[in-house]
Parts: C-alpha cells; sequence; structure tokens
C-alpha cells in the first residue's frame, strides 16, 4: 500500500539543521543523481516540513509560489506537511537536479512576543522532507533528508518576523559541511491544514518625496501586509534600507507604535550590471509608508512596488453604496482581514505582537465568514485552540493561539496566561465554530471542533460564582471602551460581570445545539441547563425592576438584547433606554470589544433603525467613520489611534490594522444589506434589507456555499423602495421586503 500520512511519507527521513544555525541563514543542500532516467520521469512530489520556515528551491528554481512555508500552528501537538508538484522541475532539471533549502527562525525561533519578552518554540531549527521521483516503469526513487545532505552560508544575514531582513550579495558560500541531525516528533505531523501564505497582488506607489529632514519617503497609498520588491543597478557595497511604517507623524516615519519591532530590510549590492532584484520573502511588514535611504540615484514610482501577502483565502462577499465613507469602512474591514488572516488570524501584523488574539477573532468571525472563505483557515486554527486548551494545566482557552505567551519569560506589565477563563477570548471557541457552522453548516466539521467548545464550558463552570454567575477571575470585559484613559485599555464602564455571565448564555446555548446535531443528548441537556440556569441568574442580580441594567451603559443593553436575555417588556425598555444612551452620546460610540458588534443589531432589532444608521454614519471621534475621514485605509486598533491633530495615540497598545471593531460589517451585510443564512450553509436563504436614513442605495452579494446570491435595493423618488433579489437555482429562499410583506421562493430573480 502506498504511504498516505505525513508520517508514512516521511518516515525514512531524518530531520537535518546546520552545524551552527546562528547568524547567516544556513542552505541545507543535496542531489539526486537522475542519470538517463531523466525523461522518463513521470511525476515527483516534495514533501517537507520545518522548524521554523524554510524556501526551498529545485535547481534555484522556488518548489512552490506559497511563503513562509510551513506556517504557524501549535508546533507541539500540530505540525503541517506540504507536498508540492514539482513534476516539471524535476523534469527539465537535467541529469542531476540540486535541491536547496535555506532554514529562518518563522514563528519557531523567531524572539517573538512583547513587552520585550522574546519566546521561542525550541533553539534547533529543523528541515524534515523527501523528494519522490516516479518513473514510467513505475518505480520510485527518493531524495531524502539525512546525514548525507551539507550545509552551507548563504548571502541573508538575518530574518527575522519583527526585525527584518538583511542580505548581503558580495558573501560568497561558505564550504559545506556536514548537516546536524534533530529531531522532530513523528505523532505531530499532519497533512497541511491551513491555506499556503502566497502572494496576492502588487500595488504601485502613489507618491515619492523628502520628509523635512531629508528622508525619501513613499506612500503606497494602502496600509498592507506584505514587504517591498525591487530590481535595481548599482556599485557594489551600496546598502539600501527600507523602513516601514503604518502612518507619519510630524511628517516623518511613525514608528513608536511599532514598539520593539524594527520592522528593516537592507541588502547589500553584489555590484552587478546586470542588476538585482530584491524580494524579502522570510519576513514580513504592516506598512503603508516606506522610508529608502541609500537609493542610488533618483527614486521614482517604477522602481519599486509594495507586494500584498497573505494566507490564500478567496474573496466571497462584496458590497457598495450610495455613502462613500461606508464603502471605504467595508473596504477598511477587507483590507485588515487579508492582512492578519497570515498563517493564523492575529490581532495586527506590524509591532513586536502579531498573536492569535481569542478575543479578536470572536468578535469578527461572523464578518470574515462573509467577506471570504474562511472555512479551511478557521477550521484549522480551531484545532489548534482545541490543542492548546486541551494541554493547558488548567484546561483554559489561553488568550492567544497558538499560546506564545506560554513561552514568554514573564515581563512585570505582560498578562499572564489565564489560569482561569475569560469571558469573549476563551468564548472564541464558540463563537468561531458558531459564525463557521452558520456559514458553511459542515456538521463533520463541527464534529471535530465541538471537543474545544465543552472544554471551554467546563472550565467556565468551574469558575462560577455560587450564585451562578460569572463574575470571577480575571476579564478584559469591554476592552478599548473609548471612555478609558489611553493608558488603562480595561477601565469600561460595563461591569465585567454583566458581560460575562450573557456571554456565558450565549456561548452554552450554542453548544447545547451543536451537542444536538452531533447526537450528544446527554451534552445537549447539560448545557440547555446552564444555559437557563444561567440566565435566570443573570436576571436575578442584573436586571432590575425599572428595567435597567446594572452599569447602565450602551454595552450591557446592547449584549442582553442581542444575546435575547430578556423578557418582552424588559427587552422593549432595553432598546429604549439603549437608543436614549445613543442620543446622550451624539451618536459616537461608547461601547469596546464586547459590545461593539452587537449595538446597531440590538438597536435595530428594538425598532431603532434610524438611531442605528446614525450611530453607523457619525463622523466625529469615537465612531467608525471618523477613521475614515482621518484617512484610514484598514481598521484601527482604537478608536482614535491617530488624533484629531495627526498625533498618534499616546497609549503604548496603538495599531492602525485591527479588524476586531469593524464586525459592525456583519451588521451591514445582513441587516443593511439584508443577506442571511436562514439555515446553516445557506441551504435556505433569508433575504431581508432594513433601510434607513443617510443611504439612498445598496447593492452587494455572497458566494456561499450553494451559490450566489445577489441583492440590490434603492429608495425611489414617491418613498417605494425597489428590491431586486437573486438566489441560487433550487435554494429555498424568505425574502422578507422592507414593508414587511413575505414572499416564499426558490431560486431565481425577484424584484418587488
Amino acid at each position: 500500500m502506498p504511504a498516505t500520512t505525513p508520517a508514512d511519507l516521511l518516515a525514512d527521513a531524518l530531520a537535518i539543521t546546520a552545524p551552527e544555525d546562528r547568524g547567516r541563514l544556513p542552505v541545507l543542500s543535496s542531489s539526486l543523481d537522475l542519470g538517463t532516467r531523466a525523461t522518463a520521469v513521470t511525476g515527483a512530489v516534495l514533501h517537507a516540513t520545518s522548524h521554523g520556515v524554510y524556501d526551498a528551491r529545485l535547481d534555484g528554481r522556488p518548489v512552490t509560489t506559497s511563503l513562509l512555508n510551513p506556517g504557524w500552528t501549535v508546533y507541539e501537538h500540530r505540525l503541517q506537511v506540504q507536498s508540492f508538484d514539482v513534476t516539471e522541475l524535476v523534469r527539465t532539471g537535467g541529469d542531476r537536479v540540486q535541491l536547496d533549502v535555506t532554514l529562518a527562525g518563522g514563528w519557531w525561533r523567531g524572539d517573538l512576543g512583547f513587552s520585550g519578552s522574546p519566546a521561542n518554540y525550541g533553539e534547533d531549527l529543523a528541515f524534515l522532507a523527501a523528494l519522490e521521483v516516479t518513473f514510467t516503469d513505475g518505480t520510485v526513487e527518493y531524495l531524502r533528508t539525512d546525514e548525507s545532505w551539507t550545509s552551507s552560508l548563504g548571502p541573508i544575514e538575518l530574518a527575522n518576523l519583527y526585525q527584518g531582513q538583511r542580505e548581503d550579495r558580495r558573501l560568497a558560500p561558505t564550504e559545506p559541511e556536514p548537516v546536524r541531525i534533530v529531531e522532530i516528533e513523528r505523532s505531530t505531523l499532519i497533512p497541511q491544514a491551513s491555506p499556503p501564505i502566497t502572494r496576492h497582488e502588487s500595488v504601485a506607489p502613489q507618491r515619492i518625496w523628502s520628509s523635512p529632514s531629508g528622508r525619501t519617503l513613499v506612500d503606497f497609498g494602502q496600509n498592507l501586509v506584505g514587504f517591498l520588491r525591487f530590481s535595481v543597478s548599482g556599485p557594489a557595497g551600496t546598502e539600501i534600507t527600507l523602513r516601514h511604517a503604518e502612518v507619519l507623524e510630524d511628517e516623518e516615519l511613525g514608528t513608536r507604535p511599532l514598539r520593539g519591532a524594527a520592522a528593516t530590510d537592507r541588502i547589500v549590492l553584489a555590484g552587478d550590471p546586470a542588476g538585482e532584484t530584491f524580494e524579502p520573502t522570510l519576513t514580513f511588514h504592516g506598512f503603508r509608508y516606506a522610508e529608502v535611504t541609500g537609493w542610488p540615484g533618483d527614486l521614482t514610482e517604477q522602481d519599486i512596488e509594495a507586494v500584498v501577502v497573505g494566507s490564500d483565502i478567496r474573496p466571497t462577499g462584496t458590497f457598495e453604496s450610495s455613502h462613500a465613507g461606508v464603502n471605504q469602512l467595508i473596504s477598511n474591514a477587507i483590507w485588515s482581514q487579508r492582512g492578519n488572516f497570515l498563517a493564523v488570524p492575529t490581532d495586527c501584523p506590524q509591532r513586536d505582537e502579531r498573536l492569535g488574539w481569542t478575543g479578536d477573532i470572536a468578535a469578527f468571525a461572523a464578518t470574515a465568514a462573509f467577506q471570504f472563505d474562511v472555512a479551511d483557515f478557521l477550521h484549522a486554527w480551531l484545532l489548534d485552540l482545541r490543542a492548546e486548551t486541551a494541554a493547558s494545566p488548567e484546561r483554559v482557552v489561553p488568550f492567544v493561539v497558538p499560546d506564545l505567551l506560554k513561552l514568554v519569560p514573564r515581563a512585570a506589565d505582560a498578562e499572564p496566561s489565564p489560569s482561569t477563563p475569560t469571558a469573549i477570548w476563551g468564548d472564541a471557541a464558540v463563537w468561531v465554530a458558531e459564525a463557521l457552522w452558520s456559514a458553511y453548516g459542515d456538521l463533520e466539521r463541527l464534529r471535530e471542533e465541538y471537543p474545544g467548545i465543552a472544554l471551554h464550558l467546563r472550565s467556565v463552570e468551574k469558575a462560577l460564582s455560587p450564585s451562578g454567575l460569572w463574575d470571577t477571575g480575571f476579564q478584559f470585559g469591554d476592552w478599548l471602551d473609548p471612555d478609558a484613559s489611553p493608558h488603562d485599555p480595561a477601565a469600561a464602564k460595563a461591569d465585567k460581570g454583566v458581560v460575562a455571565t450573557a456571554c456565558l448564555v450565549r456561548s452554552a446555548r450554542f453548544a447545547a445545539e451543536a451537542a444536538r446535531l452531533l447526537g450528544e443528548d446527554a451534552d445537549a441537556a447539560h448545557w440547555q441547563r446552564l444555559a437557563e440556569d444561567t440566565l435566570a441568574a443573570f436576571t436575578r442580580a442584573y436586571v432590575h425592576e425599572d428595567g435597567t441594567i446594572t452599569s447602565d451603559c450602551a454595552t450591557v443593553y446592547a449584549l442582553a438584547i442581542a444575546f435575547d436575555l430578556l423578557e418582552a417588556a424588559d427587552r422593549e425598555s432595553a432598546g429604549a433606554r439603549l437608543a436614549e444612551l445613543v442620543r446622550a452620546h451624539d451618536y459616537r460610540v461608547s461601547t469596546g470589544f464586547a459590545g461593539t458588534p452587537f449595538v446597531t443589531w440590538a438597536l435595530s432589532g428594538t425598532g431603532h433603525v434610524e438611531d442605528a444608521y446614525r450611530l453607523l454614519l457619525e463622523e466625529q471621534c469615537p465612531s467608525w467613520l471618523y477613521p475614515v475621514s482621518m484617512g484610514a485605509t484598514t481598521i484601527w486598533e482604537r478608536w482614535d489611534s491617530m488624533l484629531p491633530d495627526g498625533s498618534i495615540n499616546p497609549g503604548e497598545m496603538t495599531s492602525f490594522n485591527h479588524y476586531a471593531l469593524g464586525a459592525v460589517a456583519d451588521w451591514i451585510y445582513q441587516v443593511v444589506l439584508g443577506i442571511r443564512p436562514a439555515e446553516p450553509g445557506y441551504r435556505r436563504v433569508q433575504v431581508q434589507p432594513v433601510p434607513g436614513p443617510g443611504l439612498e442605495w445598496v447593492r452587494g452579494a455572497l458566494d456561499s456555499p450553494v451559490g450566489r446570491i445577489e441583492v440590490a435595493w434603492d429608495k425611489r423618488a414617491d418613498g417605494m423602495v425597489h428590491l431586486d433579489v437573486r438566489i441560487p437555482d433550487g435554494i429555498p429562499a424568505e425574502i422578507i421586503t422592507p414593508e414587511g410583506a413575505v414572499h416564499q421562493v426558490t431560486g431565481g430573480r425577484h424584484s418587488y
């Protein structure tokens, strides 16, 4: 029987590394002598993985267009093995094919972390591979990593995700040395599960100029994630330095938000008269602006480009409206997702962090699943979450997945790994799975994700106080409440117990639904009781006789309404109070991570549609459109990451590419545009647009698992709204027009 598992494919290979792999990056090499059989090759596949990231080339040609292979997973439990079809490279390589592999630290040994505390999985980098070549007679030859390989040092002196890449083209390869054999735990090997990291597009400069200090600055017009690429000719020894940043401050590169990340690439030219191309593919940066020094001659727009890099996820959603600001807001949410969906769903792509913070994706998962096909990407991440949670001493969902923080030598100001569960952040185990189930309806994948759901809820049950409330342990709460000090992002108006207990009801309800679907009847009954008991405790403790909810702020009403925690009378009064609070804040946002994804849902769901639209369309800070008015091209971490005077927020934690606060896009897609799944995976569709003031027309589409759904509406001079809908053939749909008429249809185009 042919080998089918990654462990089988690499069973006879040995993991190898350089004798000393600090300093210049090692290049590991070997060759396969095909002789006269080169013309008889019918197939060739390279199976490979690494501790660190690798760049593999056959006879100098890349074996794949993907980058930063094999990506980032929970290395202790899940290490991806990639398989690349290299048939044409082998066929055209002559009698002997040479395989060269450059190894870099990547996420394995990248000195990652933040607050000045680097973290690494291990000291040794490692490469494990087998080149499998099949011939016309059915025989197979292998080139496997083993002690026969050699190691030399190439021209790359540094490749670090935070610090950048440095290359000296004058450096000749060192003499080959024997490789060193190291260990990779074979039980961790899995087939590639997450989409590969690829180049998506290139972006040309919009402007090149000199700053007040005389520095050459380049504006690419879009905050993006990737690196710069150029070809240049210059004398040997010419050093070109590229620094990156998201914003300008005082007309210079604004690097303070990068904290400890240098985000700097350098190349020293060899002096090749034919020119030299530079593309630092072993790192990445989050940037809109670059500072270029050392360029020979005058730098022009034709000389340099930005390459956009991220995991290979397919765009699925579109949206356009009569309001340019809303259109830009949606564009910002899309670009933030593209930049932060790189190997794992990160919080930010630019500073010394770039971690898979669970709270951010818990807030954003539903939006993410409309904008792109994230079925594989987020499912793979949830399996990592499950593995990290099961392996933790307290079986608590970590703050970040993969849990790099457990490797960080503790700094005084660093958040510890959790010993008790945290709402929203821990609820990612449930909410991300819920978003994937709603968007794709894949029961087998839900089955794989369910143990992570159960682990989270069991940890929460242990943390509840005797009253049944989740008011114990550390909580982020309504993180980044705009009324909090920039130096104290956890100082929110919303009571943390109210937030956490509300989140538990939502999570327990979905856990009960998932258990029923999976035939886990005892679990289903258990989670249903937990939901009911928690709701009763919430009502007793936090919902008062006058209809107010403890801490009486927008977030607590938004959660209570959106999570359906209130009786009809209390729901009505909560909606009225929420609308009153929104008006009292002059339609400026007053919610943080907890409330922001749900506040417009709560307003429109209780009949306050005009208030929801006015909240969406407000441009004064804090608001969704304030960053747009300031020229943002991605979602900011803080409502005021940049202050109105153009200075950067003084808080240490300030990013200009953080998707969490863009979660309002889910409401825009489902309520403003009106495309909703009536059943998981859109097996039945509901179209229910809710027009409001400030938008004259809207159109958009979703490439769902059952086909393309299209919706467009526009307001007419006579006060009527014209609605056009297209449903995939054979798919049942319920279309609810703005005046409330309900139409049951199956497939086709429909106008009302």
